[in-house]
């Protein structure tokens, strides 16, 4: 939490120590009058099932007054809320490997059911462009919001075929997206670069424009032989593009696993920590509270 006028947090924050030194010394003489006029017995008697009474008060006085003290000094809360400017470019590697079926029904279908239901669960408002890369980066799909065209740009996405080009990918996104706003890629592959720019450099850059990304490693290190050669998985590679460019990596060795993956990349990517102002409802709280207790205290005859 911060405050835009911290100096009345601590005004406001006298003021309250001073309220409750003069109610306890109201509730004391309050007592004492009590005790020199009445009969003693029966007023220790009468006042014992019902003593958590002027405490419940006294709490409820101290904590309006916090409440309404902070409203005064201007609170902001850090909330996680859906990006309103959020663009998000899901890179698809489509290479020859991706053609491998240690992941049912194949790398690169579940791969591509992944990344709708990633589309479906995304918040309204959220713009998801499509790139598929093989021997070369394809923009399949410009940013958009609208999420129905999205969904339909993936059935357009090519058949598993060629070399791994992930830097043309990156390169492909970076000249996509917005100067600002926040912006992420998620990357599904099995991280075998064999064609194109340097990806760990292109993954610096993107680091250094803050655009983080989020590696999703697909397939096992055994699977299928592919045009003479057996589909494998780099991790320490997608690793290091998401250490360079601040984002992170997991691991999907079936299709559920993918799907996990890409939902709890959805909460990363497309949820962001708001600083948020909050003067108004710790207004409102403090002012109600105030009300219930000044009333409850009064029905009572418990009011100092």
């Amino acid at each position: 939490m911060s405050f835009d006028a911290p100096w009345r947090l601590w005004a406001g924050a006298a003021l309250v120590v001073a309220f409750t030194a003069l109610y306890l010394r109201a509730e004391r003489r309050k007592t004492a009058n009590d005790l020199a006029y009445s009969n003693v017995q029966f007023f220790v008697e009468s006042i014992r099932p019902r003593g958590w009474i002027p405490a419940a008060l006294r709490v409820g006085w101290i904590a309006a007054l916090t409440a309404l003290v902070l409203a005064a000094a201007g609170p902001h809360l850090t909330l996680p809320l859906p990006t309103r400017d959020g663009a998000v470019f899901i890179c698809i590697d489509t290479s020859g490997s991706m053609q491998s079926t240690d992941v049912s029904p194949t790398r690169a279908a579940a791969a591509t059911e992944a990344a709708r239901t990633f589309v479906r669960e995304s918040p309204p408002g959220v713009r998801i462009g499509i790139i598929a890369f093989a021997t070369t980066a394809e923009l399949v799909q410009p940013l958009s919001a609208d999420h129905d065209a999205v969904l339909q740009a993936l059935d357009q996405i090519p058949s598993p075929n060629g070399a791994t080009a992930i830097g043309d990918a990156f390169r492909l996104a970076a000249d996509s997206f917005p100067p600002t706003g926040h912006r992420a890629v998620i990357l599904i592959t099995d991280g075998v670069n064999n064609n194109g720019v340097d990806p760990q450099e292109m993954a610096t850059e993107l680091g250094a424009h803050h655009i983080p990304i989020y590696a999703v490693g697909i397939g096992t290190p055994n699977g299928d032989m592919i045009g003479g050669e057996q589909s494998t998985i780099d991790e320490g590679a997608l690793q290091g593009y998401a250490d360079a460019s601040g984002g992170s990596y997991a691991r999907a060795q079936n299709a559920g696993e993918l799907r996990a993956a890409l939902a709890r990349l959805g909460n990363q990517v497309t949820i962001e920590p708001t600083r948020t102002p909050a003067a108004l409802e710790f207004a409102y709280a403090g002012a109600a509270l105030l009300a219930l207790t000044l009333l409850g205290g009064l029905a009572l005859g418990r009011f100092p």
